[in-house]
């Protein structure tokens, strides 16, 4: 995996700034090693698909997005293909009422360009403290009002369950019954049920569901045809895949990354998402 990163800042986390601001781009498909940060880690995606695998499960950060670490969460990237991001570095005292819990964050204008200013401006990195002050006060009171979005997908400790849903993320197209995994793994239907609502606290269904559409958001972000995510996924038609992704968003596909969503009008990004 190739990875660009501007201004070259060695470690953020030793950065006297309280607020520390990086454009990352990585390149290709792969994923960074585990890691954690010091500082609290805002990492908003600007273009690509990324997966993000932190606290237990595994988050999908669509394009004007952003997924909230708190400090000291391992957590690794995976990339699929070209992927920008601006990656925000903020001590952890400033931005204590997000809490302890990673989230996702959509990103309305005036906070997308605070958080561009601190990443892509050099000069900021070397302004007055009373410019960063002003602006990290800002990016402050936007953090607080940005809206969050459940799309954590939680993954499963126990070995057998955790087999099930490698096997899935594997071949995400698998339409195998709760009782043809439980043979394949050594479990029963009613084991399998139990242990898959107690460590992910929903039904085996709609973890499998949820999968879907974080893999579907990824495959929309770089611009896949919806007919084409649908029949990759093992829906029979779009129009069952569509009824199911408008379930677990609010929106359908087509919509999701709409300007009454974001706050942003996209008209590229919203034509590649209307395709199918």
């Amino acid at each position: 995996m190739s990875i660009t990163i501007t201004p070259e800042i060695d470690d953020p986390d030793i950065v006297s700034s309280s607020v520390v601001g990086l454009t990352i781009e990585l390149m290709a498909v792969g994923e960074t090693e585990p890691h954690r940060h010091r500082k609290a880690q805002l990492l908003y995606v600007i273009c690509g698909a990324l997966t993000v695998e932190a606290a237990g499960g595994i988050w999908t950060v669509p394009p004007q997005c952003a997924i909230w670490l708190p400090a000291g969460v391992l957590h690794l990237a995976r990339a699929s293909g070209r992927i920008v991001m601006a990656n925000l570095y903020i001590e952890p005292e400033l931005a204590a009422f997000l809490g302890e819990d990673c989230g996702i964050l959509f990103i309305r204008p005036l906070l997308r360009e605070v958080i561009l200013c601190f990443a892509s401006d050099p000069a900021l990195q070397i302004a007055g403290e009373g410019r960063r002050a002003r602006l990290s006060d800002v990016l402050l009171d936007e953090l607080r009002d940005a809206p969050l979005e459940p799309l954590r997908l939680p993954m499963p400790a126990d070995r057998r369950l955790r087999r099930l849903a490698e096997a899935l993320l594997a071949d995400p197209s698998a339409r195998l019954t709760i009782e043809e995994w439980g043979a394949r793994i050594g479990a029963s239907e009613r084991t399998l049920s139990r242990l898959f609502q107690r460590e992910t606290g929903m039904p085996f269904g709609r973890w499998r569901q949820q999968l879907h559409v974080g893999l579907a958001l990824q495959r929309l972000a770089i611009g896949d045809a919806v007919t084409s995510i649908a029949l990759d996924l093992g829906y029979e038609s779009a129009s069952t895949f569509i009824t199911m992704f408008r379930r677990h968003t609010g929106a359908s596909p087509a919509r999701y990354f709409g300007e009454g969503r974001f706050g942003v009008s996209s008209p590229e990004l919203r034509s590649s998402y209307l395709r199918g």
